[in-house]
């Protein structure tokens, strides 16, 4: 699977209906995020249960301040609608491979149970 172009009319959609959702922010002027590209690119096609998207920070730059970029690039992990990752810099082929299979590994009724205790905990 190829990766997708995420804009601020798709984004919502797709955090919403993809079971695993990974999102590099990026920009062309950015040599490492030119470096990470085609590293990301080869995950998405050995992957093909994950959606792989991809946001230019500079044409989306009201949805990379709503997801609070401040470093490119930024890799970002949502699993059930839920964002389970999000690091600044460029991943080697190895530490994107960690970072799929932890989020493909997790316990999403223990994510969402920790969500609530979190919430619980603020409220009360």
């Amino acid at each position: 699977m190829a990766t997708i172009e995420l804009t601020n009319d798709n984004f919502a959609t797709h955090v919403e209906s993809d079971d695993i959702l990974l999102v590099d922010f990026w920009a062309s002027w950015c040599g490492p995020c030119q470096q990470f590209a085609p590293t990301y690119e080869a995950a998405s096609e050995v992957h093909t249960d994950v959606t792989f998207g991809s946001i230019n920070t500079e044409e989306q730059q009201e949805l990379s301040a709503a997801a609070g970029i401040q470093s490119i690039p930024t890799l970002m992990a949502f699993r059930e609608g839920i964002l389970v990752f999000a690091q600044p810099g460029a991943l080697p082929a190895a530490g994107l491979e960690q970072v799929i299979a932890g989020v493909k590994g997790l316990d999403m009724t223990d994510v969402r149970r920790q969500i609530a205790e979190a919430e619980d905990g603020a409220t009360g």
